[in-house]
């Protein structure tokens, strides 16, 4: 039982290096799930597993691959080598996939990444490749052969229609293309190390990924999390509002009131404040890869709205449109909304690249009016100015009429003041933050809301 012991450990420190919080009491749920259900279904101990360690749906994309790391032995039917005919293994794959035959699945995925998925000749080099594996089977394209395989077996597929029937096999053979990934990942971590594998060559769940280097999937599934984490910042920012309606201690006053007590202050008496709510405005480059970072943040914002009295927000490339309207309450498509906003806004002038100084200034002309006592403004962008010149009089101006400007940039520190960055600059005027995930933003957005 060491051994299983030494696993659970493994996987419950590589769950929690990917931002999972895992606590003492789940994993020692998980320690008496594995003695209850044993090690020989591992399907059935993956589902008692993630339902002892998981907190939603959306973790199990994380889990999964670390799971198969740690739990999955390797498939029997032993390596064929380098000269595994493949013509012959896509015939037996189709047969497997056409039965629904997992266990034969699981052997051909360990042959498929035998024979057809290795690579370099050094000793050190990691040999296996689940990408090459599934390029050179090609396993997408066996459906039409399957369909017919799966119908001409005893009308065994006559309880699907041809889209249904369809859709199964597609999922058959995702499952496939899982099991190579899995076999291919552990053949790498026999030589790396199974621990350092799945830290890093695991996928990060989307709000960990950085904005600047996500996929349109992953940006995707971002803007799906914008509703339910709305709902959670909200929460923070009114139990915020509420410890700040009850106000400051008013020494003064305190005082005065504790010379009936002999000087002793019983009763502190407290500044209220009066609660009003505060006004936003967020100007936000939409350039580039900078896009999905402030497309993110203005549907989260758009999704906070309640708690303000008023939001505006602005985009810009080389020129700033108010983009307000686009992000209505109700009418927002999460998916088209970048689309929308280049397609009804002007953003862009005699060219095509980004210019902070010259929107920054049509911001301060046109609508400086937007910005007053009440205000907070975020800026949103990498700061890149394309050897422009970077207008700082225009952000010392907004700086001086708003209550707050505070940047989010989507770049890493290290970055800001190389090449044609006038992070530096600017930080030296507003309050810079490096922000480059959905989780670093919700932290921030929760931190740094006015309330």
């Amino acid at each position: 039982m060491t051994g299983v012991a030494e696993r659970i450990t493994g996987l419950v420190g590589a769950l929690r290096a990917h931002g999972l919080r895992i606590g003492t009491g789940e994993s020692v749920d998980a320690a008496r799930a594995v003695e209850a259900l044993g090690l020989a279904d591992r399907e059935l101990l993956r589902e008692g597993l993630a339902a002892t360690l998981l907190h939603g749906p959306g973790q199990r994309a994380v889990f999964d691959p670390v799971f198969d790391l740690y739990f999955l032995p390797r498939a029997v039917g032993g390596p064929q080598g380098a000269g595994q005919d493949r013509d012959e293994l896509r015939d037996r794959l189709a047969q497997a996939l056409a039965g629904n035959d997992q266990a034969l699945m699981a052997r051909l995925a360990a042959e498929a990444v035998d024979g057809l998925g290795g690579y370099g000749s050094s000793p050190g080099s990691d040999g296996f490749s689940a990408y090459q594996t599934l390029e050179r089977l090609r396993p997408q394209t066996l459906l039409a052969r399957v369909r017919a395989d799966v119908r001409g077996r005893d009308g065994s597929g006559a309880g699907f229609t041809d889209r249904l029937l369809d859709d199964e096999i597609r999922r058959r053979i995702e499952e496939f293309r899982r099991l190579v990934g899995a076999e291919a990942r552990r053949r790498v971590a026999e030589r790396r190390g199974r621990d350092e594998i799945a830290r890093r060559g695991v996928r990060p769940t989307a709000d960990r990924v950085d904005f600047l280097f996500a996929g349109r999937d992953q940006l995707a599934e971002l803007r799906r999390a914008v509703q339910p984490l709305a709902r959670k910042l909200a929460t923070r920012l009114a139990a915020r509002r509420r410890r700040a309606a009850r106000g400051s201690v008013d020494l003064r006053r305190t005082l005065r009131s504790s010379l009936s007590t002999g000087g002793v202050p019983m009763r502190p008496v407290l500044r209220r404040r009066r609660p009003v709510r505060p006004e936003l405005v967020l100007l936000c480059d939409v350039s580039g890869s900078v896009s999905g970072f402030s497309d993110f943040t203005m549907l989260l914002v758009q999704a906070l709205h309640d708690q303000f009295s008023k939001i505006r927000v602005f985009a810009f490339v080389n020129r700033l449109d108010e983009v307000t309207g686009l992000l209505d309450h109700g009418r927002a498509d999460p998916d088209g909304l970048g689309a929308r906003i280049r397609a009804e806004a002007t953003l862009t002038g005699w060219h095509g690249s980004s210019d902070y100084g010259v929107a920054l200034g049509e911001f301060a002309e046109r609508y400086g009016d937007a910005v007053g006592p009440r205000t907070t403004v975020f800026v949103l962008g990498d700061a890149r100015t394309n050897m422009s010149d970077p207008n700082l009089a225009a952000v010392r101006e907004v700086a001086r009429r708003a209550r707050r400007v505070y940047w989010l940039n989507p770049e890493p520190r290290a970055q800001w003041g190389t090449g044609d960055s006038a992070a530096p600059a600017y930080a030296d005027l507003v309050e810079m933050h490096e922000c480059r995930t959905a989780r670093q933003l919700s932290a921030l957005i929760a931190r740094l809301l006015p309330v």
